[in-house]
């Protein structure tokens, strides 16, 4: 289930930066990726071009507004919106296996044995990954007389 998690979150975030982490439910990168994402489409895209062709009714004329943007974008502006979808979906292909940064694992509380995030004592699964969790017994008191 895992991995098939994280092909899932790695394809959304190729098709969109910013999905994958949505899946993995990482919020913050999930906006500063797409943030990051439509930042870069809005400085390098022929945007007056592709307005001047009209909206999009069928699946013709969004075939040739992307051939008129592949045409009209310079090579370098093709690699960098490329280069942030690749890294999106590579982060969020690592996130969702759960590498995730060192900062995350600490814990005060429970943690998942599976993801190993902070996790509520009173439920019978985890949040994140959907792992379902034993109770936890109370340990036998011993009384050393």
């Amino acid at each position: 289930m895992t991995w098939l998690r994280a092909i899932l979150a790695a394809g959304l975030s190729v098709i969109m930066p910013g999905a994958g982490h949505v899946l993995v439910r990482d919020w913050l990168r999930a906006a500063a990726f797409a943030a990051l994402f439509f930042t870069a489409s809005a400085l390098f895209l022929p945007i007056d071009q592709l307005t001047a062709a009209g909206p999009m009714t069928s699946v013709d004329q969004a075939l040739e507004q992307a051939t008129v943007m592949a045409e009209n974008t310079d090579p370098m502006a093709q690699f960098l919106l490329s280069f942030i979808a690749l890294f999106a979906a590579i982060d969020a292909t690592f996130r969702a296996l759960g590498y995730s940064s060192a900062g995350d694992t600490d814990t005060d509380g429970l943690a998942c044995p599976e993801c190993g995030k902070e996790i509520d004592e009173d439920l019978e699964f985890c949040h994140w990954c959907t792992t379902r969790l034993e109770p936890v017994e109370p340990e036998a008191e011993t009384n050393d007389a």
